[in-house]
């Protein structure tokens, strides 16, 4: 960081921050730096003063995060709070910064009506992370209803772009090397006359069907082609296994539970054993969904 422009920034900067607080699985070891913004100026601020070679690292609720054991350095960035806009424009699109956790998103839709937008409220997380991976859920996946995205990168600089500038596939979005996302606007179909909301009903097939309330990330592994993440890891009889702390879960096999004084270590090398397990029985390599993220 530029020491000569700190004072140019407002918001909350912590050192050694346990990033074990602020991931769903709670493991992690510590970040070098944590920076909470105040708002998005102050964020593109904050963005100035670091030197161009400074590692960014992005959170939001940490719902599909694994971090190391030995912490991440650099610069880990949160900005739940600063980028929270949520609203419905004049045309009928919603506009949402990334930090607006999907579930929100999901009940503007129900408000006003709109239809194709209730899959959202399956998604652990925020719109940033869901547009980072083109997150999905019963079918549905957030980038089928992008219109445009507004992008920040390193000089704190706001960029516009549309979809086509984006590789967008099954939870995989590429292009825009050095920049975040800021915010996206969507849209959504007007619900017809009559037609019910599905929310209730998602929410209810997900709380049946998954650990809710126990430490996890979601879904660890990608569905491959064809088939489900799932189904092999419990088809290879690995529903309950543990590595340390860390356990497939005995209600969703795509899913990781992570015990008290679980560790990083354990997660990752229980992720491992499976994709060598399920590749070793059925010859597919299962690919994590999960972004690792720090130092071993």
């Amino acid at each position: 960081m530029n020491s000569d422009k700190a004072t140019t920034y407002g918001g909350q900067l912590l050192h050694e921050e346990p990033m074990s607080k602020h991931t769903s699985w709670r493991v992690g070891g510590n970040a070098e730096r944590y920076y909470i913004p105040l708002d998005l100026s102050d964020l593109q601020a904050y963005l100035a003063v670091l030197e161009p070679d400074t590692e960014i690292t992005w959170i939001g609720l940490g719902s599909n995060m694994l971090v190391r054991d030995g912490g991440i350095r650099g610069d880990v960035i949160a900005p739940l709070n600063a980028l929270d806009r949520l609203e419905l424009l004049d045309d009928g699109s919603i506009l949402a910064d990334s930090g607006v956790t999907n579930a929100r998103v999901a009940k503007l839709c129900l408000k006003h009506e709109l239809s194709g937008g209730e899959f959202l409220a399956g998604i652990p997380g925020t719109v940033g992370g869901a547009l980072a991976m083109n997150a999905g859920s019963f079918g549905s996946e957030t980038w089928s209803h992008v219109v445009r995205v507004t992008m920040i990168n390193r000089q704190g600089q706001l960029i516009d772009r549309k979809p086509s500038e984006f590789t967008i596939a099954y939870r995989s979005v590429a292009g825009a090397e050095d920049e975040w996302f800021v915010s996206a606007v969507f849209r959504f179909a007007p619900r017809e006359a009559g037609q019910a909301s599905g929310i209730r009903q998602m929410l209810q097939k997900r709380n049946a069907s998954q650990p809710i309330g126990q430490p996890s990330c979601g879904s660890v592994f990608k569905n491959p082609e064809g088939d489900h993440a799932a189904r092999l890891i419990e088809s290879a009889g690995l529903k309950g296994h543990c590595q340390g702390g860390a356990c497939v879960s005995e209600k969703h096999a795509n899913f990781i539970i992570s015990k008290p004084q679980t560790r990083a270590s354990d997660i990752e090398a229980l992720i491992r054993y499976i994709q060598q397990t399920v590749e070793q029985k059925f010859g597919v390599k299962l690919e994590t969904e999960v972004r690792i993220v720090g130092e071993a």
